[in-house]
């Protein structure tokens, strides 16, 4: 992986994690496009990029997180990560499988837009404004919606914000939550995919460490800016905008691969 191909991974990580377009979906793609080399490292670096993401969630809500006398608000987090923690260990080999088909990613890319189109119809009359007014029943129940991310192309953003209205959170309560809940669950991710890296390759070189703390660095800035940009945007359009964009990507990317500019 050359140092501009990391770099613009990172800004595509950054511009799609927390919106509900698939940010593994994305990376997979992009990688493939720019021909970036599939080995160890840069499936390390697909995941790792993600701390920079998760440190703009922190830094835009930090009175959350760092107000330490609402201790629910920890306790649900945790709640609501452990169903991905529990099938993630189940079915790791699968899902590293999945991470290598640009065909898995584009079908459920157009199939999740055909959802988002309609979602808005689907869950109406919220009743839940806050994240404080989320129960651990609630929140434990959107981390198995959450769980539909494993598959490469759904999204963690989508299939967790869905969960909450399901859940009768409000479509900003809900994409909020789904901000918080992705702390634990991708830092927690990208912690083992390093421990992992280093232990089976024996270390980082310097290089590699030059392009995780870069991609990192980018991966933040842009999602400052994303995170800002989709909650105006769901607040005022909904998810009909997402749902057709997913679309009309997800068309694109099976003409190419039947065509066969990508395999």
């Amino acid at each position: 992986m050359t140092f501009v191909q990391s770099i613009i991974l990172a800004i595509v990580e950054g511009l799609t994690e927390f919106l509900p377009v698939s940010s593994t979906g994305h990376i997979i793609i992009t990688g493939k496009l720019l021909g970036v080399p599939e080995n160890d490292f840069t499936d390390t670096y697909t995941i790792a990029v993600q701390l920079g993401a998760i440190l703009a969630v922190v830094v835009l809500y930090w009175k959350k997180f760092f107000n330490f006398n609402r201790w629910q608000f920890y306790v649900k987090l945790l709640v609501g990560v452990v169903p991905a923690v529990i099938l993630g260990l189940l079915l790791e080999k699968r899902i590293d499988a999945l991470l290598q088909s640009a065909t898995t990613v584009a079908v459920t890319l157009f199939l999740g837009g055909i959802v988002l189109i309609f979602i808005d119809k689907f869950f109406q009359n919220p009743t839940v404004h806050s994240e404080q007014e989320v129960s651990y029943k609630k929140s434990f129940l959107i981390g198995v919606w959450q769980c539909l991310a494993m598959i490469p192309g759904v999204s963690r953003s989508a299939s967790s914000i869905i969960g909450g209205m399901q859940q009768k959170l409000t479509r900003s309560a809900a994409a909020e939550f789904s901000f918080f809940l992705g702390v634990p669950t991708l830092f927690g991710a990208t912690v083992l995919k390093l421990y992992k890296f280093y232990k089976n390759s024996g270390g980082f070189t310097g290089k590699d460490v030059d392009i995780l703390v870069a991609g990192n660095i980018i991966s933040f800035l842009v999602a400052m800016i994303a995170i800002r940009f989709f909650i105006e945007s769901l607040k005022k359009h909904g998810f009909r905008i997402w749902g057709w964009y997913r679309v009309v990507v997800g068309m694109i990317l099976l003409i190419m691969i039947f065509t066969g500019y990508m395999k």
